[in-house]
């Protein structure tokens, strides 16, 4: 028994012991609805994790293994990660767009043996080193990697379960690696404990109860979609998981399954302030929504459709430390700090700035476990953002008197597109591959729907003249489609420091000239992968 009062209990934040008691005290309640129609109750949620965690622990998994799943939304995405939770293996999803030196990147880093693969995506794999990976189940149909064993998707569900979790497992395991975007290098790999999501989650997020039904279409690859299937688990309240946001179907889609509670991000807003006025807009289920960023045009769709909305500040590796009162008046803002939480804005020496001047957000929390317990093979990188003994967001903040604080911008070389957090490190990789390229630097421009657009800037290699159309052709089966660039500018020298690194900023500066190129304009269309 853990004496420490801030520590949450087994049964409020492990994974499977929370089934295990919501089961218990409510069998028949609904626990999640899929997007086809396919209902679970806490009985039934049990039963197929349990059935999973059998097959998984029949593959050779145990307690600590790590396991990829990488998988649209979905039944059998939410089988795989109850099903691994329940055995204490850690649930390292993949992001269902990535491809080639991406994806051989993460597969090499997990150092996972099994992965759970969509039909549609096993492809991929053929075109990659598939590194520690011995064996795939296949969902959603069927498909071939060479090199690996085959196990169809009906293992995950044999005739009989385990009847109970076969080894404890703790709050302070890690439950989860999510994959956050590189910034100056490679993605990292967030190691997460069960306590982590509890605290991002629940404890962040009090107004979000047992009563509320979450509508979640973030994937669970992210932690936009993780945290609300977590939040689901700890209130015992049910949650519907739609595989992506759909703009025309949304009102219809929360009164139909009586949705209360969702999340809006970036361009969602603008998406649902576009649709056409209707009479009756009022009419419907929805109460509260946590909407980021905190926009003008946020605060009207709030209005628009009668909504409770609270905004804040996240990352994968932190837990929801900033949280505002509902319906702030400041455009803007993230919010305060919450309980539990220190936060401070300090100078490049880690010294704190006054109110009103930008600094970078550093945090801790007064919970053991409660953020990132690093990045997995990867100590240089977790000592660098924990120095001092607080951890280094990357992002510049600034606050005022009154403890409001504000996003500025991000001092990490990051691009946010669309909700995706999108490494330029890994841009540059792709696009100096093609061999008319002799320097690229990828830099973020605004969009017009909030947030970025990523465009590169490009200089040809000697005696090569670059044609942009080809050039985008020729990164378009290299690329996640959210990493594709919209906008391609050609100059003749990237301007650089008298050490030779690249002036970002002046790129920035400069933005959409009239030499740049538009995919856009140019007629060129990049759709969503369609998976399953």
């Amino acid at each position: 028994m853990v004496y420490d009062p801030r520590m949450p209990s087994r049964q409020d934040c492990v994974l499977g012991n929370q089934l295990e008691r919501w089961a218990r005290e409510q069998p028949d309640d609904i626990a999640v609805i899929f997007f086809d129609g396919e209902t679970w109750t806490w009985s039934e949620a049990l039963d197929h994790t349990r059935r999973a965690a059998r097959a998984f622990r029949d593959l050779g998994v145990s307690k600590g293994d790590h396991v990829l799943s990488w998988q649209p939304n979905g039944r059998d995405a939410v089988l795989t990660w109850f099903g691994l939770n329940y055995l204490g293996a850690v649930y390292v999803p993949l992001n269902t767009a990535y491809k080639g030196g991406v994806l051989e990147h993460l597969v090499r880093l997990s150092d996972a043996t099994l992965v759970v693969c969509h039909a549609d995506l096993a492809p991929r794999l053929n075109d990659i080193k598939t590194a520690a990976l011995t064996d795939i189940v296949v969902t959603g149909g069927e498909a071939h990697v060479e090199g690996l064993k085959h196990h169809p998707s009906s293992l995950l569900e044999p005739a009989v379960g385990l009847a109970e979790m076969p080894d404890p497992v703790e709050p302070w395991d890690t439950q989860y690696i999510i994959f956050t975007s590189g910034t100056t290098g490679p993605s990292k790999a967030v190691l997460s404990s069960y306590v982590q999501g509890y605290s991002m989650g629940p404890d962040a997020y009090p107004m979000l109860d047992a009563n509320d039904r979450i509508l979640v279409n973030l994937p669970l690859f992210h932690v936009g979609g993780t945290i609300f299937m977590i939040l689901t688990l700890a209130r015992g309240g049910s949650c519907y998981l739609d595989t992506h946001f759909r703009t025309d179907e949304f009102w219809q889609i929360v009164r139909d399954n009586e949705i209360t509670a969702t999340c809006l991000l970036a361009a969602m807003i603008p998406f649902l302030s576009n649709l056409p006025t209707l009479e009756g807009e009022y009419d419907h289920p929805m109460e509260k929504v946590l909407v980021v960023p905190w926009t003008d045009e946020a605060m009207a769709v709030c209005k628009r459709y009668g909504l409770t909305a609270w905004t804040g500040f996240n990352m994968t590796e932190v837990s929801s430390p900033l949280v505002s009162e509902p319906n702030p008046t400041a455009a803007g803002t993230c919010g305060k700090v919450r309980a539990g939480i220190e936060a401070r804005v300090v100078d490049e020496n880690d010294c704190e700035v006054e109110p009103g001047k930008t600094g970078e957000l550093i945090l801790r929390t007064d919970r053991p476990w409660a953020m990132n317990h690093g990045y997995y093979k990867n100590p240089e990188a977790t000592a660098k953002a924990w120095r001092n003994g607080w951890f280094h967001t990357g992002d510049g903040f600034r606050y005022d008197e009154d403890g409001n604080f504000f996003f500025v911008d991000r001092i990490k070389d990051a691009i946010r597109r669309r909700g995706e957090n999108i490494s330029s490190f890994e841009v540059e990789n792709e696009v100096a591959a093609h061999p008319d390229i002799g320097e690229v630097a990828a830099i973020p421009v605004p969009s017009e729907l909030g947030e970025d657009e990523v465009m590169i800037v490009v200089a040809p290699a000697e005696g090569t003249v670059i044609e942009n159309e080809d050039l985008f052709r020729f990164l378009e089966p290299r690329m996640a489609h959210f990493m594709l660039p919209r906008y391609i500018r050609t100059v003749d020298a990237l301007p650089k420091t008298p050490t030779q690194k690249v002036q970002k900023h002046l790129l920035k500066t400069d933005g959409v000239t009239d030499d740049t190129w538009d995919r856009e304009a140019a007629g060129i269309r990049v759709k969503r992968d369609q998976i399953g």
